[in-house]
């Protein structure tokens, strides 16, 4: 059976990177070549669609431009085999995108650092379903773009990772972040209009932690930050809810949820920790 061209030139390149070199070529012209010859038969491979081969091989490019200290062509050549190992090799992509950040961080390049961490963060969300991972991975993308003064997507990623936090139940850890990205928000009008639902998440966590004592504290205080809020749909959804916790009131609560679902729809989220929340009045000993 005939080399395909990807094959033909990828054994050329293992030729070129293992050849002793002659009296007149220096070892980083040797790598220089390899690495070429490289990416030649990945590009190759992905045409034939060979995903993983042309992942193996722009992750074997990446060691020849490191070999000649070429560290932005060696980050461009991990994230070009992320790409490829993304179609069916989460785990991989995850490693070629961690040699990737290395060398933007090593090179002062932390926006394009955050990039790449949430793109890993993103890839234990929807293929290896790790959300502490996940988590991890949106809370180190957001410090990265904070102190490159990208407020707006560090503000996203510190968001992702509080939904997180709440999913895992590890809901003080996820009260901290929405109350972090809503100080934020305030700050902006563009963004103002956002914080209440940051703080209605924040306040279903403490609910959800059966601490109806905390969630009322806490609407206080988002209340004295804002005294718009009090007023909006989302503070008097949060008291009903309240005060049917308090009473043990499973049809009370229910009410409130189907009043606020007919005008605001419920996203899966606030679906799930709701239903967490109902579960605690129902396991709940009513005091008489």
């Amino acid at each position: 059976m005939p080399k395909s061209p990807a094959q033909t030139l990828l054994e050329k390149a293992d030729k070129k990177a293992n050849s002793s070199g002659g009296w007149f070529t220096s070892s980083t012209t040797k790598f220089e070549e390899a690495g070429d010859l490289y990416q030649q038969a990945a590009n190759s491979f992905k045409l034939e669609k060979l995903f993983k081969e042309a992942g193996d091989a722009f992750a074997r490019e990446a060691e020849c431009r490191e070999k000649c200290s070429e560290n932005n062509e060696a980050a461009n050549a991990w994230w070009n085999a992320a790409k490829a190992y993304k179609r069916g090799f989460p785990d991989l992509a995850i490693q070629a995108l961690s040699q990737t950040i290395t060398h933007l961080t090593q090179g002062g390049r932390f926006r394009q650092a955050a990039d790449r961490e949430k793109e890993i963060a993103q890839i234990y969300l929807q293929e290896t379903h790790d959300l502490r991972k996940a988590c991890e991975s949106y809370v180190r993308a957001g410090e990265w773009y904070a102190q490159e003064d990208a407020t707006a997507t560090a503000n996203a990623c510190y968001k992702d990772a509080a939904d997180l936090h709440a999913e895992l139940e590890e809901y003080p850890q996820a009260i901290a972040r929405y109350e972090q990205v809503a100080d934020h928000s305030l700050t902006s009008a563009l963004t103002k209009y956002s914080v209440k639902d940051y703080w209605l998440r924040a306040a279903l966590c403490a609910l959800a932690m059966t601490d109806s004592v905390t969630a009322k504290r806490n609407m206080m205080k988002y209340s004295s930050k804002d005294a718009t809020f009090a007023s909006t749909r989302e503070a008097k959804f949060v008291n009903a809810l309240t005060d049917a916790v308090e009473a043990g009131d499973v049809e009370m609560f229910t009410g409130a949820v189907v009043e606020f679902d007919q005008v605001t729809k419920l996203d899966n989220w606030k679906t799930n920790i709701l239903l967490k929340i109902k579960r605690g009045i129902d396991e709940e000993p009513v005091l008489r």
